[in-house]
């Protein structure tokens, strides 16, 4: 079933040159939006040239990140997550070929820094990060693709290459109306700190992590 989309439109559109901590630097176009459902302050970084890196006569499909803001791990450089060198990652990725990156402010799956911060509390005490959201009253994900399908539509995009490991990201934006043409998986990024996180989200969450690389401790 399909979810009706109210029309968002572009608010701004700014110029924003980037840099990480490693050095690698790509040049962005920064979107906000109105009108979206949430009415959170949900960021498109364009990358890149998708219809340029399409051979003529090809219909251009742009390589999409929805990644969800995670302060602890973008900013911090937390280890509890693979968030931040996912962020990393996907900014290379996309500026080879083309597309967006999504930021979504849904830090914690959804649940806010406190709360988040809580859950890892309750992770140190050994629950799980699922079993934590729940025990908090919380789902054990709580975020929305709406408004990112709404963001992918005011773009003028309708049909992706979606670079995540997360199965339900997917779905979601498929019953907003998006063709996902691709699903693209991610670097396995492991640590001491992460290692049963990310292995909870592969069995449980079925996130297409390599689960063989977990076991084995492996970074790529």
């Amino acid at each position: 079933m399909l979810t009706r989309l109210p029309t968002a439109t572009i608010r701004t559109r700014v110029e924003l040159p980037l840099r990480f901590a490693d050095g690698y630097a790509a040049d962005a176009r920064v979107f906000s939006f109105d009108g979206l459902v949430d009415d959170r302050e949900h960021l498109a970084f364009a990358l890149g040239d998708y219809t340029a890196s399409h051979p003529a006569g090809e219909r251009p499909v742009p390589l999409i990140r929805p990644h969800s803001e995670c302060l602890t791990g973008d900013v911090f450089g937390s280890e509890r997550c693979d968030c931040g060198p996912q962020l990393r990652e996907a900014v290379e990725r996309i500026t080879a070929v083309g597309g967006y990156l999504l930021y979504l402010r849904h830090e914690g799956r959804g649940i806010g820094l406190y709360s988040k911060l809580d859950a890892y509390a309750l992770q140190d005490a050994g629950a799980d990060t699922y079993e934590a959201n729940l025990a908090l009253g919380h789902r054990e994900d709580e975020r929305s693709y709406v408004a990112a399908a709404q963001m992918l539509h005011a773009l003028g995009v309708s049909r992706v290459a979606l670079l995540s490991n997360n199965p339900d990201k997917a779905r979601q934006l498929r019953s907003c109306g998006l063709t996902v043409a691709a699903q693209v998986p991610t670097g396995v990024y492991v640590s001491a700190a992460n290692h049963r996180y990310l292995e909870t989200k592969a069995r449980r969450g079925k996130h297409t992590l390599d689960l063989r690389a977990l076991l084995n401790g492996q970074t790529r």
